[in-house]
């Protein structure tokens, strides 16, 4: 991972990761402080700061991604095509641009924001709660994918009828459908009417 001011904090020089610091934010999202990221999951949830990407193909299709089975949050589940927290004092977008990367190892084309969204989803398998003030991205991809095995077990590119029938038939995450609504303005804007979403 380059380091950058905001990651150089989050390397040792052993070359042990330490704790994964997330930015507490108030409901206007404005920063109050920090939090280890497990400890700002557990009940009831302390509201902080994270982002959704969301990648079409030039055929106007969602590129998803199956959460790895390792992963201590909602494993194996279907959900957008990245999501996850800046560390404190990162900008959102640069945040996003950061693990789109490093999770699929692709660079979008194009990224632009698209909104913010507030919400409380408890996973109740789990039991842990995202509780988000949720930065909203979408973009373009055409590279090929190279996604991290650790992070990533899985990838589809969908039409909005394939999700429809994909998110009713396999298991997403809790979050899911809210960022995709909130982000619906933004993704019809890039792909068009005709693409159905």
């Amino acid at each position: 991972m380059p380091i950058t001011p905001a990651t150089a904090t989050h390397s040792s020089s052993n070359g042990t990761a330490d704790a994964i610091l997330l930015e507490l934010v108030d409901e206007d999202g404005v920063t109050i402080g920090t939090a280890e990221k497990l400890t700002a999951h557990q009940p009831p949830g302390q509201l902080h700061r994270a982002f959704s990407v969301f990648l079409f193909d030039e055929r106007g299709r969602l590129l998803l991604q199956q959460r790895a089975l390792g992963k201590y949050h909602s494993p194996g589940v279907w959900s957008n095509t990245c999501c996850g927290h800046p560390y404190p004092g990162e900008a959102p977008f640069a945040a996003a641009a950061r693990r789109t990367f490093e999770e699929l190892g692709v660079s979008p084309t194009l990224l632009a924001e698209a909104g913010t969204v507030r919400y409380n989803h408890p996973d109740p398998a789990s039991g842990l709660v995202e509780q988000e003030y949720n930065h909203l991205f979408v973009g373009l991809v055409q590279s090929p994918l190279r996604p991290d095995p650790e992070e990533v077990g899985d990838t589809a590119y969908v039409t909005s009828a394939a999700l429809e029938a994909r998110h009713a038939a396999d298991p997403f995450s809790a979050w899911f459908m809210t960022v995709l609504d909130a982000a619906r303005p933004a993704i019809r804007e890039l792909t068009g009417h005709s693409a159905g979403w």
